[in-house]
């Protein structure tokens, strides 16, 4: 671990880097490519152009969750905080919308703030610009893999330990995997420790499919957007105009499946191999898990943690849920 602080600050940022192991972009894509059903996983999405659609996405009409979640914790963040406790440590998990951390850092005022993001680059900016809104919180910004297992640079029980998971990031797990992501979370907390996260809805099934097609096709160039980057970085030979976007709620696995869908017959080739696909045969891009208030709890609970609150908008689109840990496996 390298720690270091920044001296342009009023109040001092100390980095911590674990020094991530960075994604090997050739062999996840050749070996999800290889696979019978072809998949590739959807943190591969999140190239330079493939940040700036996301951040597109979040504005849609069609796109309820980000606007539902920050109005959740602007009308609630007082409530969040007297749950979580003041003057906490506070970790996030992944450095994302710093709209919502500074909803939730004005109403909680933790003592210590820690985000933690796997993008050295995007985890420095966001800790800055924090950093020169509260002068007075101590930052210290940690870059990590949080999907793995990690232990917290300051080890400091003085303070009650929360931690911040929003924008339903939990939903792209596979529910094992979700399950297994919460126990480390838990680790990290200890027993009494509070996790604050963002959970989607189920939902009907017109709106789910809306806000994943939206009517300007942004969603649609965030997907293809993978196979341009194939093309770009790996000396891939897609013709995107041969693939189309595909999104769609699968309603037995409760979840929002996105594809890039086979128009034609065709060979593809991508760093030295070649690739068949059949007409209709698609790669699967991403998974977003939709959960019922009860069936989150109950996948909680199977990671040794008990709901305290919950707090939705009044259409029920969105859930924010505090949950505390008890430090051994809840039964259902």
């Amino acid at each position: 671990m390298i720690s270091s602080t920044d001296p342009t600050t009023a109040n001092p940022i100390y980095f911590h880097d674990y020094h991530p192991t960075p994604s090997d972009l050739r062999a996840e894509v050749l070996a999800g490519l290889a696979q019978p059903r072809k998949q590739l996983s959807p943190k591969l999405f999140y190239d330079a152009e493939g940040s700036k659609l996301f951040d597109a996405i979040c504005e849609l009409p069609e796109y309820y969750p980000t606007r539902t979640e920050i109005a959740i914790l602007r009308e609630h963040g007082a409530e969040m905080a007297r749950r979580l406790g003041r003057e906490a440590l506070l970790v996030e998990l992944g450095s994302g919308s710093s709209l919502k951390i500074r909803v939730l850092l004005e109403a909680l005022q933790p003592a210590v703030y820690m985000p933690v993001d796997i993008s050295s680059e995007h985890l420095q900016r966001s800790a800055q610009a924090l950093a020169a809104t509260f002068p007075k919180l101590e930052v210290h910004a940690v870059c990590a893999d949080y999907s793995t297992p990690f232990e917290l640079p300051v080890d400091d029980h003085s303070h009650p330990r929360a931690a911040f998971f929003p924008g339903s990031s939990i939903g792209n797990f596979e529910p094992a995997e979700a399950e297994q992501l919460l126990r480390r979370v838990g680790t990290i907390l200890g027993p009494e420790g509070r996790l604050l996260i963002g959970v989607d809805l189920i939902k009907d099934r017109a709106r789910l499919e809306r806000a994943y097609n939206d009517a300007a096709g942004v969603t649609a160039a965030f997907n293809m957007n993978l196979l341009s980057r194939i093309n770009r970085e790996l000396d891939g030979k897609f013709d995107l105009a041969r693939f189309r976007h595909e999104a769609f709620f699968n309603a037995e696995q409760g979840r929002i499946e996105m594809h890039l869908l086979s128009t034609c017959d065709q060979d593809v080739d991508v760093a030295g191999e070649t690739f068949s696909f059949r007409e209709g045969e698609t790669i699967h891009t991403e998974c977003s898990h939709k959960y019922s208030v009860e069936g989150f709890h109950a996948l909680a609970g199977r990671a040794g943690f008990q709901p305290e609150q919950v707090w939705t908008d009044p259409k029920q689109l969105f859930s924010v849920h505090c949950l505390v840990h008890r430090g051994t496996l809840a039964t259902e």
